[in-house]
C-alpha cells in the first residue's frame, strides 16, 4: 500500500508540472490533480495493458512511438472521466504525457520496487 500512495503521489507532481508547462492543461483544485493521479494509476493498470496488446502491430512499426498515442490516450480519458481535469487536446495530451513520463523515470530511480526510498552506500577499502 505504501508503494502505490508513492507513485500516486509521484504522478501528481508529474501532472502538476505538466499543468504548468502545458498551457491548456489545468485542475480546478488539488483534490481534483490528486484523483487525476490515482485514477490515471488505475487506468494504466487496467486499461493500458490491453490497448497496448490490441495495438501490438501498430507499436512494432512505429518503433514503439505509438506508446505516445496510447500515453496520450490513457491521459484523455482520465480527463473525460473527471470533471476538473481541463486537457486541451491531442497535442496538449502528448506533451503532458511526455513530461509525466519523464517525472515518473527520474523519481522512481530513487525508488525501489516497494514503492520505498532506497539509498545505495559504496564503501572504499583504503590499503
Amino acid at each position: 500500500m505504501h508503494g502505490f500512495l508513492v507513485r500516486t503521489l509521484i504522478t501528481a507532481l508529474g501532472l502538476w508540472i505538466a499543468a504548468a508547462i502545458v498551457p491548456p492543461m489545468e485542475f480546478t483544485s488539488g483534490w481534483t490533480l490528486l484523483g487525476a493521479a490515482l485514477l490515471l494509476g488505475i487506468v494504466n493498470a487496467l486499461v493500458r495493458p490491453v490497448i497496448i496488446f490490441l495495438t501490438l502491430p501498430i507499436t512494432i512499426l512505429s518503433l514503439g512511438v505509438f506508446l505516445l498515442v496510447i500515453n496520450a490516450a490513457m491521459l484523455g480519458l482520465v480527463a473525460a472521466m473527471l470533471d476538473g481535469f481541463v486537457l486541451g487536446g491531442f497535442f496538449s495530451a502528448i506533451f503532458a504525457s511526455i513530461i509525466v513520463s519523464l517525472t515518473s523515470w527520474f523519481a522512481s530511480s530513487f525508488i525501489g520496487p516497494r514503492g520505498r526510498i532506497e539509498v545505495i552506500y559504496r564503501h572504499r577499502h583504503h590499503d
